[in-house]
């Protein structure tokens, strides 16, 4: 019985670790630890376009109603002041992120780039903040929305109309469930899903504009109450430009276009080093995209506000959250508005899948490598249970509203864009074009605009947005302590010398002389040897190996490491290596000596000066400190055989 449920757990932990996700069936880079592999074929962008649409399109479901509510009678126009900011100012954005970060690393990578050090880590860990805002309240927002849906339904409503959290929670539960199962078959289902939810908005913005056609007094009575209430043509345009930070959801969908760039199939020779197909069809998926849903906004915010009375889109109006499956239902009868129903449900239910996948994308590729997540977060399935439980959290604080998480929203949407709108500026200044240059430094100041005035006006965003924020760095640094005496070197390479080095030692006791360098005259070495060989009370004819290692970026956490053998004044043997933390590099370079030669080496040191704890502090953000004791609590971690393990000596 005991072997038994044995099995059953380690099955259950081979499957819930599982390295590979089923986004990257067939190959391609499926973490920032795996070996790369042949790129998959991918899909079509067209295909590809459908699974970031569940996002982008989805949003019809609640755009237009939130619109109404932010610019009353001026919703037509304000959306227009959207679609312009969508087409010159993300999509230009976005098309040149794609170029510049193929592999759906998206504008953070870019901007990752630019700092380095700690102040680059705590950078691109708030840029990360934001994105969590951004795509887990796009999937608790669409699942809240999808419920209200299914509450508001004529045929549903005094059955359902208090369990809006329940049904919200059950919503993103099976989400969670479909990541667990596997996702990349699930692009056949986005593809079914948004060409039968586009299909069905035709046929009630076709009947819409009909109804405003046919009822000529509907634009007259709307253009009488919009001059009396704003007076001329410019006041229109400067309140729609004020509110237009509110409509600020309709943007949503680039950063999770490019996330998924990787699935666009591209040309037969691309390569991951030159995916110029990819890259090309990745822009066609965002202008597609970008052009449908503009003509959408704009047709839908015209008809919505014509034909729909004010009151209905207040809290607890009929078409509040649902404007659209309002005039459907009004329109075209109860069974069409059912079905229209049942598709935005679907939609917006499966919006988060797109969400989903740009969280998996993108935490992954950052926090494993800066060693600020567990080893179990480079596995997908773990990561989507955690998402999964911080969307039962959200959803729960904001019993499931809406409305409530509109600013969040908007705030996690607007920064990503304005930090790629930055991104973008800086890469056109760097490659001297002025002109892009240009552009899209006034882009980034309309999008730094955009996101003061929604901070301004809606500052729970940034609250909820400081929330994520601070989640994540103090995860991050408590998952970076726990992992502090962690072996992070992926790889030791020796140079011809440095293997001469190691080969000749091998022939006797293998020796090492771990080298603080100073002056590296020949006084330093000498000297060296004689304390060591007192402290240590080492035979006269026993030669060292003198390591030398210089810390580079103390904030990063794992990379390989390369050894150059040197001879210094035509006697000293001398390995120099460059690494985060000496002690980790020092640990490496034992282990792997022990296992090409079959020796245990033997290093020596000298006790470091100073209190204990704050030399910890010093290795732990600086690389250095204490480093005798901490080499050997690395090589105890790594090593728990100590027949086995390399000898570290302290004098």
């Amino acid at each position: 019985m005991a072997a038994t449920e044995g099995t059953r757990t380690s099955r259950l932990q081979a499957w819930m670790l599982e390295g590979l996700s089923d986004m990257g069936k067939g190959g391609g880079h499926t973490g920032p630890h795996a070996e790369p592999q042949p790129a998959h074929k991918g899909q079509p962008w067209w295909r590809v376009m459908c699974l970031t649409g569940v996002d982008y399109f989805s949003t019809l479901g609640y755009q237009p109603g939130i619109a109404a509510l932010a610019a009353g009678l001026l919703s037509p126009v304000a959306t227009i002041v959207l679609v312009i900011v969508t087409l010159a100012g993300a999509l230009p954005v976005y098309r040149r992120v794609a170029e510049e970060s193929p592999r759906g690393e998206g504008s953070i990578a870019m901007l990752e780039r630019l700092l380095t050090f700690w102040k680059g880590k705590l950078f691109v860990l708030t840029l990360l903040g934001f994105a969590a805002t951004d795509f887990l309240i796009t999937i608790t927002l669409s699942a809240a929305d999808a419920s209200t849906h299914l509450i508001e339904n004529p045929h549903l409503t005094d059955v359902l109309h208090d369990k809006q959290l329940l049904i919200t929670l059950i919503l993103i539960a099976l989400l969670g469930a479909v990541f667990l199962k596997g996702f990349l078959e699930a692009i056949g289902v986005a593809v079914a899903l948004v060409g039968a939810y586009l299909a069905l908005n035709v046929v009630v913005v076709v009947t819409g504009l009909w109804h405003v056609i046919t009822e000529g007094h509907v634009v007259t009575d709307w253009t009488t109450a919009l001059t009396a209430e704003h007076g001329n043509v410019l006041a229109m345009i400067g309140v729609a430009l004020l509110v237009f930070p509110k409509l600020a959801l309709g943007l949503s969908g680039f950063e999770t276009g490019v996330a998924v760039m990787p699935h666009v199939q591209g040309d037969p020779g691309d390569t991951e080093a030159n995916p110029k197909g990819r890259i090309r069809d990745t822009k066609k998926l965002l202008t597609a995209a970008a052009v449908i849903m503009s003509v959408f906004l704009i047709c839908t915010s015209f008809i919505t506000t014509l034909l729909i009375p004010e009151k209905e889109f207040e809290p607890g109006g009929d078409a509040n959250g649902r404007a659209l499956a309002y005039l459907a239902h009004d329109y075209l009868g109860n069974a069409f508005g059912t079905i229209y129903d049942v598709s935005t449900i679907a939609i917006l239910w499966f919006a988060g899948a797109s969400a989903m996948a740009g969280l998996l994308n993108l935490m992954p590729r950052y926090l494993p490598r800066y060693g600020m997540a567990p080893h179990w977060a480079r596995a997908v399935r773990p990561m989507v249970i955690v998402f999964t439980l911080v969307g039962f959290l959200v959803t729960w604080i904001f019993d499931a509203d809406v409305n409530a998480q509109g600013g969040a929203y908007a705030t996690g949407v607007l920064v990503l864009i304005s930090s790629a709108a930055i991104a973008v500026t800086i890469a056109a200044r760097k490659a001297g074009q002025r002109n892009w240059t240009i552009a899209f430094g006034i882009i980034s100041a309309v999008f730094l605009y955009t996101t003061v005035l929604n901070v301004i006006e809606r500052p729970d965003g940034v609250k909820i947005g400081a929330c994520f924020i601070a989640g994540i760095i103090l995860l991050s640094l408590l998952s970076r302590l726990a992992r502090a005496f962690e072996l992070r070197v992926t790889s030791v390479e020796l140079d011809d010398m440095a293997e001469r080095f190691v080969r000749d030692a091998a022939h006797r006791k293998i020796r090492f002389i771990a080298n603080e360098p100073d002056n590296r005259d020949i006084t330093e070495y000498r000297e060296k040897i004689e304390q060591i060989r007192h402290d240590n009370d080492v035979p006269t004819p026993e030669d060292f190996i003198f390591v030398e290692v210089t810390v580079t970026d103390p904030s990063e956490f794992e990379a390989g490491l390369t050894v150059r053998g040197d001879v210094m004044h035509d006697r000293y043997r001398v390995l120099t290596l460059e690494s985060s933390s000496i002690p980790n590099a020092l640990a490496a370079l034992l282990l792997h000596v022990r296992d090409t030669t079959g020796a245990i080496p033997h290093i020596y040191f000298e006790w470091t000066e100073g209190g204990p704890f704050a030399n910890f502090l010093r290795f732990f953000l600086f690389g250095q400190g204490e480093v005798a004791p901490v080499t050997r609590e690395v090589l105890r971690e790594a090593e728990r055989n100590r027949s086995r393990r390399p000898r570290v000596h302290v004098g």
